[in-house]
């Protein structure tokens, strides 16, 4: 017989703004704390359960007992994920959307991905050669756009290069933003939906013939459950879907390049070893700096878990940062050792940045593939074909917002192609 358990729990109103205030911490201080991978406290005006760790990760991200739907607060679906995209789908409905972008992540897909990177790599390094300096973070959310568009199919003019970068990352940047930058990142997704909506309708009205193995194609097409093609608006997300995940990864650009800055014995190691160890590199990257603080699901139904009772429609968040940092789970984890990776299993549940469980059936962001392959292509060129000095700047990141990015962008002068 298993005997109830009590949550531990946050005392006070609401805690909201103690969230906000410490970012990515706000779960681990409490875990650590409290002493228990769990507990209960009040937040957006509700009883919430935040939960860190493999096993908790194991029971969030069971199909059976968490749902998505109405887990995202609508500011963050009016900006980061927008509405009705496969983020708030649950059962045969998700699997259903999400197997559409599965379909994209072949290894011939991924192998060009691969190509297109280095190729626009090539030409914006041949730019930055004649500049003074660049900040990485900048020249990154440009590059990923147009490795993404190109990537997608989607058509990107050099002139809007600039301006559809600054529009896909504000819509990352302010998904927890208040005020002027929220609304910045509201125009910036309508801005983008309405692009992607254009080219969806011009698909169906065979004006554009995006090659089929594209996710313009492959969204325009899409059929749902009952045989009908998706709303042009959903599919317009569903294509954001695609694009704004790449360009996110500007931000482990960033701190790929900072990692080589604060740790120099890596760049050598790097050229001296064989390609796993970029792969072990690239994950140490994602595992040790600050990329998605935490997730959030509902309670399916009414079911116990070692002894604590969670009730339906309770909202709850699974601590990411936090479990990718456990000390239960990492030896000194606060540590970057890309060796970590090097006999690691791959278990979907103790090293979640994108989130956890299977990339197919469940909420596992299905671009993780997709950002592997770009940053290990990243990392080879800034290790193996870049020369370049970082001169003295404001390294630090912060932990409180969100995302996290170096708040100089890191700068880099002189830079050479090898």
């Amino acid at each position: 017989m298993v005997v109830q358990q009590e949550f531990p729990k946050e005392t006070g109103i609401d805690h909201s703004l103690d969230l906000l205030r410490e970012g990515y911490m706000y779960i681990p201080n409490r875990r650590h704390s409290l002493q228990r991978n769990l507990f209960e406290t009040r937040l957006l005006g509700q009883r919430a359960i935040c939960m860190g760790g493999k096993d908790a990760a194991g029971v969030f991200y069971d199909h059976t007992k968490f749902i998505r739907s109405g887990a995202a607060p609508k500011r963050v679906q009016k900006t980061l994920f927008g509405e009705n995209g496969v983020q708030t789908l649950d059962g045969e409905e998700h699997r259903h959307r999400k197997q559409m972008f599965m379909s994209l992540m072949s290894k011939e897909r991924l192998e060009l991905l691969h190509e297109i990177t280095y190729k626009h790599l090539d030409l914006m390094a041949a730019d930055w050669e004649k500049r003074n300096s660049i900040r990485v973070y900048q020249e990154a959310k440009k590059l990923m756009t147009r490795v993404a568009c190109e990537w997608a199919g989607v058509p990107l003019w050099a002139s809007e290069v600039e301006k559809r970068a600054e529009d896909l990352s504000t819509i990352i940047e302010s998904s927890v933003s208040m005020g002027v930058r929220y609304q910045k990142g509201k125009n910036a997704r309508k801005r983008s939906e309405s692009w992607m909506m254009d080219l969806i309708e011009q698909v169906r009205r065979q004006e554009r013939m995006p090659k089929e193995d594209t996710a313009l194609y492959t969204m325009a097409w899409h059929r749902d459950l009952q045989g009908n093609l998706l709303e042009p608006r959903v599919a317009a997300v569903e294509l954001l879907n695609i694009l704004r995940p790449i360009v996110a990864i500007a931000i482990y650009i960033s701190f790929t390049t900072l990692a080589l800055h604060q740790f120099p014995g890596q760049a050598s190691k790097l050229k001296e070893t064989g390609q796993d160890y970029y792969r072990q590199f690239v994950q140490e990257v994602r595992r040790y700096y600050p990329f998605f603080p935490f997730a959030g699901a509902r309670v399916k139904e009414d079911f116990t878990w070692n002894g604590y009772h969670f009730k339906k429609g309770t909202l709850t968040l699974l601590d990411l940062y936090g479990t990718n940092h456990d000390v239960h789970l990492w030896d000194n984890p606060d540590t970057f050792y890309p060796e970590r990776f090097t006999e690691w299993q791959g278990s979907p549940f103790d090293f979640i940045p994108q989130g956890g469980g299977d990339h197919y059936l469940g909420h596992r962001c299905a671009g993780e593939w997709v950002t592997i392959q770009v940053m290990k292509v990243v990392l080879d060129y800034m290790v193996n074909r870049l020369d370049y000095h970082a001169p003295v700047q404001d390294l630090s990141f912060s932990m409180v917002s969100m995302p996290s990015i170096p708040k100089s962008g890191i700068k880099l002068t002189d830079v050479k192609m090898l």
